[in-house]
């Protein structure tokens, strides 16, 4: 580590993209030193053996299951998934039946059931994939000629090629971990339930709180952006697809008016005092979120002829294995050359981290290791979230991770385990925070990557453009109004972050009681009114939006 370089570094931004494992985005780059799936690397399923290849589909057909279970039968296996769900899973909410967690432990990952997976889950509501397409899940990407900005990152910076989700499970409680080194006990993404914490005005809550609680109590600044505006993607989708609500929002403290629009990111990074000093330099981190694309309310044709409903997320910046990575390559050159460009005012004591919450269901060759459990108590309230008995005692499937500054040595690949506390550690080590939980205090931090005795005078101004995909046929996206809601998944997270948004406003107007805000989100029922929930509270919110 430069010592001079954790001194200079004022700034650290954190860019958490979508669903995508290590081995689908670099493990066939071809760049040197990485540790990447061997060529025989494979999966059976139904008699049948599926290499891995490349390149891979832009996009997928179906999106891939990476609920817990997904997650298990995908390292596991599918008799060992079925055997562990038998015995552990608690069940519904509303009918859970008693188990003993204490008898719960992870089975042995072989890493044999990822194809086995992606050909039989349902778990995301958009279909199973035609037979001849069960292989693309094998599938790794042509880096430099699909993905050449992340390609480009990677030659000219560090990458973590030991980098895990914190947990082998979806995208909310993965997200959770990085801004509080826990997930407060939840295994599963959101569902409808009249006791969610966010209709309590409290919000997603920790023991001891998250990142930017520990950072308001220091006396330290921070901010949140997100792509709001939808302005990298090539096909767009509508604003009442709800693509612009924010997961970080749903945190007890955070409300979506602490959110701002990324269209005010480049004035602010660039912004100077009279003395041309960096007025960001007074904000130590920034944390930035994708559009997530059309969250809500599509409608499909599955390829046997079904109609099926839920959700692609196409048309946004998080490169969702449905949509394509387009919009996500936009965005990470966007905020590359705003940070590291020749106007900024930044570029030498920035650190940007570029990474992904969770695998997406793709195959990757490394197994997870154990885990620290982060040894926080659950606050009460959210005690079933926990359905499946995890421990946390394991991390989850790699994913990629790309460190930049221009105290970052060209072509550095670290092999040092990290998962996404190693954020907060980077963070807690800058600024002298307390940890939040047992998993980031034991965490590795990311400084001693930054090696250079002085910053780099040959990092690239510019970033090479993002490649289009050949074109294809856009998705129907009508609404049925007798079209029901699921009961669980990211559209219920984000309808709740809507419900919490509302009942903030509501506390500080004093315009609605509390209850009747509640009352009214428990008649919604269907596509329908839930569309319009969303376009309502859209115009609620960009009115809020001044500077």
């Amino acid at each position: 580590m430069s010592d001079a370089a954790k001194a200079a570094i004022t700034n650290i931004f954190v860019l958490m993209l979508e669903n995508h494992s290590f081995d689908q985005m670099l493990g066939r780059s071809g760049l040197p030193g990485l540790k990447v799936a061997p060529p025989d690397a494979s999966n059976s399923y139904d008699g049948k053996s599926y290499p891995l290849y490349h390149p891979a589909p832009w996009s997928m057909k179906t999106d891939p299951g990476h609920e817990f279970p997904d997650v298990l039968r995908q390292l596991c296996g599918a008799e060992a998934a079925t055997a562990y769900l038998e015995k552990c899973d608690k069940g519904t909410r509303k009918d859970p039946h008693p188990v003993d967690c204490s008898q719960c432990h992870y089975p042995a990952i072989d890493l044999s059931g990822f194809v086995s997976s992606y050909a039989t889950s349902t778990s995301e509501a958009t279909g199973t994939p035609p037979s001849d397409h069960y292989g693309d899940i094998m599938g790794c990407f042509d880096t430099q000629a699909q993905l050449p900005v992340l390609y480009r990152l990677a030659q000219e910076f560090a990458v973590c090629d030991a980098w895990h989700s914190s947990l082998p499970g979806p995208t909310w409680p993965n997200r959770f971990f990085v801004h509080g080194g826990s997930s407060a006990g939840m295994d599963v993404s959101p569902e409808m339930n009249s006791e969610l914490p966010w209709e309590t005005l409290r919000g997603f809550e920790y023991e001891n709180g998250s990142i930017f609680d520990a950072l308001k109590a220091a006396g330290h600044r921070f901010r949140l952006y997100q792509d709001k505006s939808n302005a990298f993607s090539d096909k767009p989708s509508h604003a009442w697809q709800g693509g612009w609500i924010s997961q970080v929002a749903s945190l007890k403290g955070l409300s979506l008016a602490d959110i701002w629009s990324l269209g005010w990111f480049k004035g602010d990074v660039h912004a100077r005092r009279a003395d041309g000093s960096a007025t960001y330099a007074e904000i130590p981190y920034t944390f930035i979120e994708p559009n997530f694309g059309a969250s809500f309310f599509s409608k499909q044709r599955e390829p046997n002829g079904d109609k099926l409903d839920g959700p692609r997320y196409v048309g946004g910046s998080s490169q969702h294995p449905e949509d394509d990575c387009y919009g996500g390559e936009a965005l990470i050159k966007f905020v590359y050359e705003t940070i590291f460009g020749p106007e900024s005012p930044i570029r030498d004591t920035s650190l940007l981290i570029i990474t992904y919450d969770e695998h997406g269901g793709f195959y990757d060759s490394v197994a997870p290791g154990c885990a620290p459990p982060p040894g926080d108590k659950t606050p009460k309230g959210q005690e079933y979230l926990n359905r499946y008995c995890f421990d946390f005692s394991r991390y989850g499937v790699r994913v990629p991770a790309v460190i930049v500054s221009p105290w970052v040595p060209k072509g550095k690949v670290d092999p040092t385990l990290y998962d996404h506390t190693s954020i907060l550690a980077t963070l807690r080590t800058k600024l002298g925070l307390k940890h939040l939980t047992e998993r980031d205090r034991v965490a590795n931090h990311l400084w001693d990557l930054l090696s250079e005795p002085a910053p780099r005078s040959d990092i690239p101004a510019v970033l090479p453009d993002p490649v289009k995909p050949p074109a294809r046929e856009a998705a129907a996206d009508t609404v049925p109004d007798d079209l029901p809601l699921p009961r669980s998944g990211n559209m219920i997270g984000f309808l709740h972050v809507l419900l919490k948004a509302e009942i903030e406003l509501a506390e500080k107007s004093g315009e609605r009681a509390v209850a009747d805000i509640v009352a009214d989100f428990h008649r919604m029922t269907t596509h329908a009114h839930a569309s319009a929930y969303v376009a309502k509270m859209k115009a609620m919110l960009d009115a809020l939006e001044t500077r």
